[in-house]
């Protein structure tokens, strides 16, 4: 299954990296990728994650589905990036693409350029990329630019990129979004939805500059909800990626994704959990009141 993506050399450096830290290269062992103990084993059971949830909307058993873990969308074909070892968000792709599917379109919300599902399809008139993000002028991975759009010859005008400033917040990142996304994947009329969910373009992310709330990210879940239903007969495969603020961000936004996903939307007024504070469990302690 990985070798649908990654070149079968670089699956063995990732192997053997745990007992060659410094020396295995293909980008492993540096600040950004560092290595441990089971980084092969986990980085493949988060694409394992991916595909599985691929597999349940292929086969009928469920209409949306979401893998947080994955999203890892900067690893490339010989070599790991920007945090990311194992590119599950184009695995899952590419098995699709095996399955029989002709068109499959993948958003990218992330804060930074989705370069490696990018390069992947680069060449393959069957898959859309589009990606909205921080303009790569000031950010990681420094690609991303509006006129990468595709091979020119094999697949002209299947990649769609978004650049934006520095401190946009909500209006004009929404702005952008529905000005440009829901028009090239209606056009594109994909048979299923791919979308990557990072939730790093959020004003306090310690990693970027983007200006966006947590409300501004649950109206871009919504949105992509309803474009699934629109255009790929509701199939929608979605997954996590970047995110750093740890305790006001991540928590809140992927809650939203999660619960868009189920059909079960969390009302934007809904107050947070009380800090330190849990709900029982029935089964647990027969009682529905708050403990701590």
């Amino acid at each position: 299954m990985l070798t649908l993506v990654h070149d079968p050399g670089y699956l063995a450096a990732v192997r053997r990296a745990p007992s060659d830290p410094t020396g295995v290269g293909h980008g492993l062992g540096t600040t950004d990728n560092p290595v441990f103990d089971g980084i092969y084993e986990s980085s493949a059971l988060i694409a394992g994650g991916s595909v599985t949830a691929a597999r349940l909307i292929h086969e009928g058993k469920a209409q949306h589905a979401v893998n947080i873990a994955g999203g890892m969308h900067h690893a490339m074909r010989d070599a790991a990036s920007g945090f990311c070892v194992f590119n599950d968000a184009a695995i899952a792709i590419a098995w699709l693409l095996g399955q029989g599917y002709e068109r499959i379109a993948y958003v990218d919300l992330d804060v930074h350029h989705g370069d490696g599902v990018q390069a992947a399809f680069w060449s393959d008139p069957r898959v859309l990329t589009v990606s909205i993000h921080q303009t790569p002028l000031t950010l990681f991975p420094g690609t991303g630019y509006p006129e990468e759009t595709g091979d020119p010859v094999k697949a002209p005008g299947s990649a769609v990129n978004l650049a934006l400033p520095n401190g946009t917040d909500d209006s004009g990142w929404l702005r952008a979004f529905h000005a440009v996304v829901p028009g090239v994947v209606r056009a594109f009329a994909p048979q299923i939805l791919v979308t990557q969910c990072g939730c790093d373009t959020h004003h306090e992310d310690p990693m970027a500059d983007l200006g966006l709330t947590v409300d501004g990210q649950r109206a871009a879940y919504k949105a992509m909800h309803e474009l699934a239903h629109e255009v790929s007969e509701g199939r929608w495969l979605t997954l996590g990626g970047g995110g750093y603020g740890l305790v006001r961000c991540v928590p809140r936004a992927w809650t939203h994704l999660i619960a868009e996903a189920a059909g079960t939307p969390v009302p934007p007024a809904r107050p947070s959990p009380t800090p330190g504070r849990r709900t029982c469990c029935p089964r647990a302690c027969g009682s529905n009141r708050r403990a701590r």
